[in-house]
Parts: C-alpha cells; structure tokens; sequence
C-alpha cells in the first residue's frame, strides 16, 4: 500500500502504520514473500515500497529502482535500504508513468500496491512496458474475495477503509485484470492470510512473465 494519493496528512499516517506493522506483516506474510524473491537479480524495480517492508527478502548489494510517490515513505526507506546494504534509486512517481526505457528490465516487483493505485490495469501496462521479453512481474496482492459473506464484508467496510488508506480497493479482481493484460504466463496462488486486517485476507502471490 505504498501508492501516495496527494493527502499529506493520509500519507504521513501511512508511513508511520507501515513501520509500525513491518514485523507484523513479515510474521504473517514472509512465508508467501520469501519464495517469490528467491533468486531475483542484482537489479529490480519496485513499484510502491513504501518504507521498505520487502528489504528483507533482497540480497545484500541489490540495486533496488524503487517508484514511490509518497514524500514521507522516502527517509525511512532509505534508512532500511543502509542497513541493509541495498542501494536505492528513487523515481518519484507514479506508477502509471515510470521513467525508464521500454523493455529495459528483468524483474518488477509489486506487494500490496495494485489495490491502491487509480487504474491497476494501466499500472500493469506500464510494468509490462518496462519488462524485457520473458521478464517477470513479481506480486502479491489482496484481492476480491470468492464468497459471497466474505465479499459483502469487504464491501461494507470499502468506504472507510478507502479513505484511511489513500484509496486502497478491497474488491479488485487483480488476477483477472493481470491475464487481460498480455503476458505470456501468469502463474498464482490464491490463499487466505491469516491477519488482523481481515479484509485484506483473501490474496494473491506469483508472477506474470513477459
């Protein structure tokens, strides 16, 4: 949820629920996290990295190309990626327009980020705009739920939800909008987190390639 929506008091309160939940989510969803970033290549761009929750899963001397339009992510990221040992490059932005060539990248990353930005499918666009032929998109999402009860939740609890988290979408169909896109393969696994933001439970991991 790293996707920054111009509301600087929101977008301070996020940093801060991001720094103080990052043990908490590494408990609850480094184990669908670290599969995934196994193996990435020395350079990789994130898109939403918030205050820096996937470091952790990058090797020492990665070269991470990180695309986070919230101002009030960046010293904490930075912070975590010297402790680390991970160089960042920053792109200010959003990531419908990321400034990097066509075709100029191996692996994209994204983690809990297509909820919130305006328009996931041109995200998506963008992301595989940037992929070489047979990059990946490496993702982890929350998605629509496939219950009816546990949709209606969601749905009930949209509205406000939306609004704390800069516009954060309980009911995307993310795996859909993902095989619309053009990708070669897309391979995911659905499962059911176990948190204490029950809303966001129902999620995604895998990857789209190029």
């Amino acid at each position: 949820m790293g996707e920054e929506r111009g509301n600087p008091v929101r977008g301070r309160f996020n940093a801060a629920v991001l720094r103080v939940l990052d043990g908490y989510a590494h408990r609850v969803l480094g184990g669908h996290k670290a599969p995934l970033f196994a193996g990435l290549p020395d350079r990789v761009v994130e898109i939403g990295p918030g205050t820096g929750a996937n470091l952790r899963y990058y090797r020492p001397g990665t070269r991470l190309v990180a695309v986070e339009p919230n101002p009030y992510m960046h010293a904490p990221l930075r912070a975590a990626a010297r402790r680390r040992g991970i160089t960042v490059e920053l792109l200010p932005s959003g990531a419908e327009r990321i400034d990097l060539p066509d075709a100029s990248v191996d692996v994209v990353v994204s983690t809990l980020v297509l909820c919130t930005v305006p328009d996931p499918a041109a995200v998506i666009g963008e992301v595989a705009r940037i992929l070489r032929p047979g990059g990946r998109l490496v993702l982890l999402e929350h998605v629509r739920a496939t219950t009816a009860g546990y949709t209606l939740l969601q749905r009930l609890t949209a509205g406000p939800w939306r609004w704390l988290f800069e516009g954060c979408e309980l009911c995307r169909d993310t795996e859909d909008t993902l095989r619309g896109a053009g990708f070669a393969t897309v391979r995911v696994e659905r499962y059911h987190a176990r948190t204490v933001l029950f809303p966001i439970n129902p999620q995604i991991a895998g990857e789209a390639v190029r």
